[in-house]
């Protein structure tokens, strides 16, 4: 090896190949006699290697000796340098494995079987395309769509296969509405996530006792008996669907409080319709704007919303009441314990069964019928806030990509950029590795 090519093969950085030969060429594949000076970007380089070491099964990593076949020359899109496309080419062998008996193609450094981009240009576009949509990663690297959308799907599906996966003991499950804008069968997806980490686990069409019972299926009973929470909104089929399961029959049920204050100030602005803008044009003018107001957390507004909140809250009692009974449930459920929650879901309960109203008496019967998974979350403290920050990330990846056909792929992009967050060094070293294992040690156990 002449110190050019052994130069070249360090830079290149894969133990056992080394690089052969390196020539430009055109796009049509004729070679370059007289390489053209300055970027052109219809020439590209390419990069012929050959194996050094004695070539490993591709199925289950054993040392081969003896060859069955040898194939014809493969390409491999790699990372581009100095501004230039650069393939890998390369004849692999077929082996004849005494191990595992196969005779399955040889296990390349660079590439998973199968794959047409090396492992390093799928990382490179994965993490791109978890800042910018895959069109404009795409047209970054002079790829088509496709290409980027199957390479990053391999990265991510290496990542997630490499990681060390979290034991799960804390269940969160949402509903997401699809909107409009869409030519399904069905307008909800139910998400299910670790509560402890915040990834995503699971999606599913519908919201149904059904879609949810599908997914428990999915559990081994080790994993039934390790579980000790779901946390989830007011919506009865998911109840449904965990308390007709008998090997959960020790998991405790929790609501979570935006769900819960959801429902309150629900009941809350139809009382300040019926008031205002279901009286006749002159309550209505008295009324206009002032909804996000009402629906405002007495601690949150400022001196000058608290002066006009009192305007408002005076002109009417009931409207007063109704807003103190919502302010007393927010405080409930900041309770620190079950008990001190007990108590003050006793007193808000006292206030609602009074009112005459029929939202208010709807909210009684709904803090009745969920006490139990109410008080649960003053006895858990489950954190529930993930489950909306989950629908967040839901949001962000919708709007920058247009949309999602593919739930697994969705599936995968959510539970990378949550698991992923850059916070410390080895957060960030992670994310940059994004699980790359090193091919031949990985088969060496």
């Amino acid at each position: 090896m002449s110190q050019r090519t052994r130069i070249l093969t360090e830079i290149w950085g894969y133990r056992g190949w080394r690089i052969r030969e390196t020539y430009f060429e055109w796009a049509d594949g004729k070679r370059c006699v007289v390489v053209p000076l300055g970027f052109r970007a219809e020439v590209r380089l390419v990069i012929g290697v050959e194996r050094r070491w004695a070539a490993r099964c591709g199925s289950c990593g054993a040392i081969c000796r003896r060859l069955h076949e040898r194939l014809p020359a493969r390409r491999w899109q790699d990372l581009p340098w100095a501004g230039r496309p650069v393939q890998i080419e390369s004849s692999p062998v077929r082996v004849e494995c005494e191990q595992c008996g196969s005779r399955a193609v040889e296990m390349l450094a660079w590439a998973e079987p199968h794959q047409r981009q090396t492992r390093r240009l799928q990382q490179q576009l994965a993490l791109e395309a978890a800042s910018m949509p895959v069109m404009h990663v795409a047209v970054l690297n002079g790829l088509s769509w496709g290409t980027v959308r199957r390479a990053e799907g391999a990265a991510l599906a290496r990542w997630d296969a490499t990681r060390t996966k979290p034991p799960l003991r804390q269940i969160g499950i949402d509903e997401k509405w699809l909107g409009r804008r869409h030519k399904l069968e069905h307008d909800f997806v139910t998400v299910v996530s670790n509560l402890q980490t915040g990834e995503p686990l699971w999606i599913g069409p519908g919201r149904s006792e059904v879609t949810v019972a599908s997914w428990l299926a999915t559990l081994t009973d080790e994993t039934k008996a390790g579980l000790t929470l779901f946390a989830m909104d007011m919506h009865r089929p998911f109840w449904n669907a965990i308390k007709a399961d008998p090997k959960l029959a020790h998991v405790a049920v929790v609501h979570d409080p935006f769900h819960i204050m959801k429902r309150a100030g629900k009941a809350l602005d139809e009382v300040r319709k019926d008031i205002f803008f279901r009286a006749g044009p002159e309550q209505r003018r008295v009324g206009r704007g002032t909804r996000w107001l009402v629906l405002r957390a007495w601690e949150k507004c400022s001196a000058t919303q608290i002066e006009a909140l009192d305007k408002v809250l005076a002109m009417n009692s009931q409207l007063a009441r109704a807003y103190q009974i919502v302010d007393e449930l927010r405080d409930t459920l900041r309770a620190p314990d079950r008990s001190s929650m007990s108590l003050g879901l006793q007193r808000v309960l006292r206030r609602t069964q009074q009112r005459r109203h029929k939202h208010l008496r709807k909210l009684h019967e709904s803090l009745i019928e969920h006490r139990e998974e109410i008080l649960a979350f003053g006895e858990h403290r489950p954190p529930t806030g993930r489950i909306e920050a989950l629908n967040n990330n839901w949001e962000t990846l919708v709007r920058r990509a247009r949309g999602y056909r593919d739930y697994q792929y969705l599936l995968l992009k959510l539970r990378f950029m949550t698991v992923n967050p850059v916070r410390s060094v080895s957060g960030t070293q992670r994310f940059l590795a994004l699980g790359l294992p090193d091919p031949i040690a990985a088969h060496a156990n």
